[in-house]
């Protein structure tokens, strides 16, 4: 079976009894894969034209909640329907699940048949779009962090999320022998992701007891958020089937570093890299001078697509390798901004502010959105910071949910690239995190004060 389906081909395999079960599926604002399981004749028959979903699915948090404020959908406008349909480009096995196919859809209005403006997906495609328009071809990679654990889900959930022993014991930074221990599941995430026709390279194991990385080749920007999106899904379900529990959070534990989702991207121009200039200094030319100028000017803007969550706020700490500042350099990982590979055509900007949290396509239109509009307006890039920049003064990230909610909601520049509606809809899903967030009573509050009080 070749890695990624043509229509014909699922036909084939249906017809042949190899696939029985299709997964037809979307990203939500939270980056996770939602929608249906179809019986694969009824889907090659039929539902390969389209399906449906209740439209509350993109106006809900992570406990599939139905908060109020959301001007999209809402009680008052009685939970209606999208519908979802399949982009057959995406059609590819999933060789972790027996006899099963999946598909990645797009979400259309249901009377108008045009995108939902605020759909994770839709949202890139525009940027991309804006890109194309310009001549240009957005070219990403992301790399995914996250830990392993010694127990299952079900069992860390039923300890109340205590005991949460990683599966490795030390720090495994590019430890082949600490890596060799949880080749059980990492070995088939390679594998069944690259049958898959996920552009895998590799893994290697990260700077904490039981962390890993996951690296996907570059790709154009949304076959990448594609790419990712199923990678993360994929770890999730095959640690799953091994027993052991697969985690994205940002931030696990204070005493240890948290996960990252570095966002290394570029600009093509007639399939040359438009970032490269041989003549100038550091190989960057000035378009992608202008792009860099963009990313930094308005970092805080976008800082709440990359970092979603009350906790992933707690990640950006000195001497974590999680940026505290907005400043750029060269091949310094101190930078939340690390230009790679100067002097070379594979020159690039790694992002390094977006958590494992993240939901990479909106990351990634988001920070396209910022880049471009530094082309458009020729901004001037600063000259690289060196050293320690923990230490340095320049712009700090935003240091809480809080402040890069109001930064989002005040962001002239993205209220330009994604419109007032799409703006709004994601300023009130920060205001409803930080809400319940803020109702909660915490076990380090009860702890503190229980006696002492």
């Amino acid at each position: 079976m070749p890695a990624v389906l043509s229509f014909d081909d699922l036909k084939t395999a249906v017809a042949e009894g190899r696939i029985d079960t299709v997964l037809a599926c979307f990203t939500d604002m939270q980056g996770r894969l939602m929608g249906k399981r179809f019986h694969a004749r009824n889907f090659v028959d039929h539902s390969h034209h389209e399906t449906h979903c209740c439209n509350y699915l993109l106006a809900t948090d992570l406990e599939m909640a139905t908060p109020d404020g959301y001007a999209a959908s809402s009680w008052a406008k009685g939970y209606g329907d999208y519908i979802m349909q399949p982009d057959l480009d995406t059609l590819r096995p999933v060789p972790w699940l027996d006899g099963t196919a999946m598909v990645l859809c797009d979400i259309l209005d249901h009377h108008a048949h045009a995108p939902v403006p605020h759909d994770p997906r839709a949202m890139l495609k525009a940027q991309v779009a804006r890109a194309e328009a310009m001549g240009l071809a957005p070219v990403m990679a992301t790399e995914l962090e996250f830990f392993l654990f010694d127990k299952s889900l079900d069992e860390i959930r039923a300890g109340g999320f205590r005991d949460l022993t990683p599966l490795g014991k030390y720090n495994e930074d590019y430890h082949i022998f600490a890596t060799t221990k949880e080749e059980k599941i990492l070995r088939p995430v390679r594998n069944h992701l690259a049958a898959a026709g996920i552009p895998v390279e590799g893994t290697k194991g990260e700077a904490e007891a039981g962390q890993e990385e996951l690296n996907i080749r570059y790709a154009d920007a949304l076959a990448c958020a594609d790419h990712h999106t199923i990678a993360k899904h994929a770890v999730k379900e095959i640690a799953w089937q091994h027993g052991h529990a697969a985690s994205f959070l940002s931030k696990l534990a204070p005493g240890r570093v948290g996960s990252s989702s570095h966002v290394h991207q570029s600009l093509w121009r007639d399939g040359a890299p438009a970032f490269f200039d041989p003549q100038a200094e550091l190989g960057m030319s000035a378009l992608m001078r202008a792009y860099l100028a963009g990313l930094i000017a308005y970092a805080a803007d976008y800082t709440f697509f990359l970092a979603p969550y009350v906790n992933s706020y707690k990640r950006f700490a000195k001497g974590t390798f999680a940026p505290t500042r907005t400043a750029w350099s060269v091949d310094n990982r101190t930078a939340a901004f690390r230009l790679c590979g100067d002097g070379t055509p594979g020159v690039r900007v790694e992002c390094r502010i977006g958590g494992s949290d993240l939901n990479p396509y909106l990351a990634q239109a988001a920070m396209l959105a910022a880049g471009l509009k530094g082309i458009e307006e020729r901004l001037d890039l600063a000259p690289p910071m060196s050293g320690d920049i923990y230490d340095s003064d320049g712009e700090e990230v935003p240091r809480s949910l809080r402040e890069a909610t109001e930064t989002l909601r005040s962001s002239a520049m993205l209220r330009a690239a994604f419109g007032d509606g799409v703006v709004d809809h994601y300023t009130r899903c920060a205001e409803w995190e930080q809400e319940e967030f803020d109702r909660a009573v915490t076990d380090w509050e009860i702890a503190r004060g229980f006696e002492k009080a």
